[in-house]
C-alpha cells in the first residue's frame, strides 16, 4: 500500500473551493458526470458514475474534508483535502492514504488529472 500527497493552488478563495467539493450540482459542473454527495458524515457517495465510491467521514466548513474510498474488497483509503489561503486563492492539499501497489499509478495519474486537474480547469474557466 502506497500514499500520495499532491498541492493545487486555485485561483479562487477557500470558501469557493469548499462548496465546488461538497455540492453535488458543483460537483457535477467540474467532473462533467453522475454524481451522489451529501455533506453529512457517514453518507455514502459517488463520483464518476461509480468510478469513486465511499463515504464521507468528516467536513470542517472551508478548511477540510475527510472520506474513505473504496478499492474493491481492499482496505478503504482515507483521502484527506485540506484547503489553505494563499494570496492568489486557495492551495489545496490533496492526501491519500492505502492506495494498493497495483493500482498506484494509473490512480494517481487519473488523480492529478481528472480530480485536481477538473478543479484546476473548472475554476480556471469560470
Amino acid at each position: 500500500m502506497k500514499d500520495f500527497k499532491k498541492y493545487q493552488p486555485l485561483p479562487a478563495p477557500p470558501d469557493e473551493v469548499y462548496l465546488a467539493l461538497t455540492k453535488a450540482q458543483s460537483i457535477q459542473l467540474w467532473t462533467g458526470a453522475e454524481v451522489e454527495f451529501t455533506e453529512e458524515p457517514n453518507t455514502e457517495f459517488s463520483f464518476w458514475d461509480g468510478d469513486i465510491v465511499g463515504k464521507n467521514l468528516e467536513f470542517e466548513p472551508n478548511k477540510k474534508i475527510v472520506q474513505q474510498w473504496y478499492f474493491g474488497d481492499g482496505e478503504p483509503s482515507i483521502v484527506t483535502i485540506k484547503l489553505h489561503p494563499d494570496g492568489k486563492g486557495t492551495s489545496l492539499e490533496f492526501r491519500q492514504t492505502n492506495i494498493p501497489d497495483e493500482d498506484f499509478e494509473d490512480f494517481t495519474e487519473g488523480i492529478q488529472e481528472y480530480f485536481l486537474g477538473g478543479l484546476a480547469d473548472f475554476f480556471e474557466n469560470e
